[in-house]
């Protein structure tokens, strides 16, 4: 919803204003990039002004709410609003409230949310406020009853009035937060195709990373279906970063799989997760990354327990990132469905038949060193070594 002749968006950031004013300004000019792709990759008509705290969005009022929606896609927006730009005087601004108070507003009780960043101004937040209020009461009190709440209200007349320009608006749509992605250094995501690794990928998407996802084939045991679920998820994901490369690095590791479903019962699992964690150093140590990136949640699988989480981890060098680690999977579930993952997420491949009747939930490093396969982390860096990049 938006005032009628709406022609921008009005954007705003939230971790980006807790930097140096140097950091500020380079995550900024990222965060413009990113919604520029986003805006050129849907088709969205608009261009973007770098405003200090707060960029915008210049475009018509026919493609306002979809430049909003690709903004608030845009990792580091906290909320955007479509609105009407407006000079700083304040009869202007009361004028166009009033004007939007006789389209939108219809019953119900409404309240002002006024703020002026410029103090030179001849009138404060608390005097537009009130005068705005007087505003909407006068233009809609021939047609009913209006009401004040500035509690609960059922419609909020937004305005934001900068040195130079002023802003009216009706709503603030939620974005994802975070910082810009670029603004960290790249981790290798590996994604399953389940619930989890994706939610996973786009977490740490959220902090700035761009994520270089990699899949590691199961053979026999994964499967045409169980790999083009992961590329699915993978593809979603790339909506949100259209202007990064998400091309999969394909690993191949039916071999290694059987041999561990064959020779190993207890700590198969946890062996098997030893192997995707060597191929994925192998493969960010090739593209210089800084990391890997599970959708581990502590205790939500036998293989995830903190005892088990610690063992495994011991097969890489490099900090593994667990974003869901304290998250329950109802959350992990609600989640994926905001994101667009859960549908194919959920489609049955049939991979669980790797998992043994068996499971081990207190590893300890020797026992499982002992009982698996003593090329297991080589063979894991050669299938890294054989990867092949597919598109998703």
């Amino acid at each position: 919803m938006h005032p009628p002749g709406a022609d921008t968006v009005l954007i705003r950031h939230g971790d980006l204003n807790t930097k140096s004013n140097t950091v500020k300004r380079y995550m900024e000019d990222l965060l413009a990039e990113n919604i520029e792709a986003l805006l050129a990759d849907r088709s969205v008509p608009g261009a973007v002004e770098r405003r200090w705290n707060r960029p915008l969005i210049h475009t018509s009022e026919d493609a306002v709410e979809a430049a909003t929606d690709a903004a608030t896609d845009a990792f580091g927006v906290v909320s955007a609003s479509p609105a009407l730009t407006v000079s700083t005087e304040q009869a202007r601004i009361l004028e166009a409230v009033a004007e939007t108070a006789r389209e939108h507003y219809d019953g119900g009780t409404f309240a002002v949310d006024a703020r002026r960043a410029d103090k030179s101004l001849p009138y404060d937040s608390e005097d537009l406020a009130r005068d705005a209020g007087n505003a909407i009461w006068e233009a809609v009190d021939d047609e009913f009853e209006p009401a004040v709440d500035l509690d609960d209200p059922d419609l909020t007349f937004g305005i934001e009035v900068r040195a130079d320009v002023a802003f009216v608006y009706l709503e603030q749509v939620d974005g994802p937060g975070g910082l810009p992605l670029g603004s960290q250094e790249p981790v290798i995501a590996l994604v399953s195709g389940g619930i989890d690794s994706p939610v996973a990928a786009y977490e740490m998407m959220k902090r700035g990373s761009p994520v270089v996802p990699a899949y590691v084939a199961l053979g026999d045991y994964g499967g045409i279906d169980h790999e083009a679920r992961a590329m699915e998820t993978v593809r979603l994901l790339s909506a949100y970063a259209p202007n990064f490369d998400m091309q999969v690095y394909r690993v191949p590791g039916g071999e290694t799989v059987a041999q561990l479903v064959e020779e190993m019962e207890q700590g198969r699992m946890l062996s098997l997760r030893r192997f995707f964690y060597r191929a994925a150093e192998t493969l960010a140590e090739r593209i210089d990354a800084d990391g890997i990136v599970t959708g581990e949640a502590a205790g939500q699988k036998s293989s995830q327990t903190i005892r088990n989480l610690g063992v495994t981890s011991r097969a890489t060098r490099l900090p593994i990132h667990r974003p869901l680690v304290t998250r329950d999977k109802q959350y992990i579930v609600a989640q994926a469905r905001e994101i667009g993952t859960f549908t194919d997420s959920t489609i049955d491949a049939g991979c669980n038949r790797v998992t043994p009747d068996q499971v081990e939930t207190n590893a300890r490093l020797k026992p499982l060193l002992d009982a698996e396969p003593d090329d297991l982390l080589e063979r894991a860096e050669d299938a890294a070594a054989d990867a092949e990049l597919v598109d998703p």
